[in-house]
């Protein structure tokens, strides 16, 4: 429609009802974007409740393995975020026949089709865990890839898959996010800030495997916000850049005595616990500050008091047991091949 009528931008989100992806799309619809949701909903069909009829939203339940239905859903869609994936290291190791599948081999033919269909824009999200353990102080983008894990490696390898297909009508754009953190409809459990926050508040108790390891963590509230915000960027700011996305890197025991503040500095007790998993991460932020005046606006602290809070509502249901809130757990029960 070319006589003037705005016509709605379209985002195609792999992964909209995962944990970040159900956070992200009810915003884009509040920022006025269409929204066409590829997911196969494991984690449950109601994460996008709060939205389900909103007139620009599309929920597809697919697999982005399947290169037919890719075909036939992308056109029309102008953005591409991608959030799909088999999601952290016990998740990936569980099968790695599957992570692989998942999280490269269908990697390249969804960017070739989205850039077939004349997609503008490609935001992929890799993670932080690219880098490896580095010694580095601050662990900027310019340092060397040296992933440790098959999640991580197939996630640089990606990255440079992704790198090929830029050119100035397909613009590409890099996010290597630290743990998120925080309260979602489709909550995850089983991240460090999560985690500790349920020990706490359910257990009374909270258990630290060494303490002294860096974990770099972004609220998913912020995190969600660069996404949309990365989408409005002119080109010429955002094509084929890399930027690590984090907030702050804390030790272990640090986010532990945090949460103990938050939920109840008297009744929560620490104990720390040797262990062998020395990994310690610790990203730079201060790119994506220079570069776009990024700058994350909500702390540990905030991710904690929302998840208390919707611990304290009721919403949070069996925690210790539902696999909903565990990846490992739910793929073990669904087995997916």
């Amino acid at each position: 429609n070319k006589c003037g009528a705005y016509m709605l931008k379209k985002i195609l989100v792999t992964g909209g009802a995962g944990y970040v992806g159900s956070v992200l799309v009810p915003k884009l619809l509040r920022a006025n974007y269409g929204v066409r949701v590829l997911d196969l909903y494991i984690y449950g069909e109601h994460v996008l409740d709060s939205v389900k009829n909103h007139p620009n939203l599309e929920e597809i339940k697919g697999d982005i393995r399947d290169i037919k239905l890719l075909e036939e859903i992308m056109p029309g869609c102008d953005s591409v975020l991608h959030l799909a994936c088999i999601s952290n290291d016990p998740s990936f190791e569980l099968d790695p026949d599957l992570g692989k599948s998942i999280n490269y081999d269908a990697f390249r033919p969804l960017v070739k089709i989205s850039k077939d269909n004349g997609i503008n824009r490609f935001i992929y999200a890799s993670s932080s865990s690219v880098y490896g353990v580095k010694k580095e102080e601050n662990v900027t983008e310019e340092l060397s890839l040296e992933p440790l894990t098959d999640y991580s490696k197939y996630k640089a390898l990606c990255e440079e898959i992704l790198n090929q297909y830029q050119t100035p009508e397909f613009t590409t754009v890099i996010v290597r996010p630290a743990t998120v953190c925080g309260y979602s409809p489709r909550l995850r459990l089983d991240l460090t800030v999560n985690i500790l926050t349920n020990h706490a508040v359910n257990l009374g108790k909270i258990t630290v495997f060494g303490g002294g390891q860096k974990r770099p963590n972004i609220h998913i509230e912020d995190i969600t916000d660069l996404y949309i915000d990365l989408l409005s960027r002119p080109n010429d700011l955002v094509a084929a850049k890399v930027w690590n996305a984090g907030y702050e890197n804390h030790r272990v025991r640090e986010i532990a005595e945090i949460i103990r503040q938050v939920v109840d500095k008297e009744g929560v007790e620490i104990t720390t616990t040797p262990t062998d998993d020395h990994r310690s991460y610790h990203i730079s932020s201060d790119k994506i500050k220079r570069d776009l005046g990024f700058v994350p606006k909500h702390t540990i602290e905030d991710a904690v008091r929302d998840l208390v809070n919707a611990f304290h509502q009721g919403i949070i249901h069996n925690s210790m047991e539902n696999s909903d809130y565990y990846n490992v757990k739910k793929m073990n029960a669904i087995s997916l091949k």
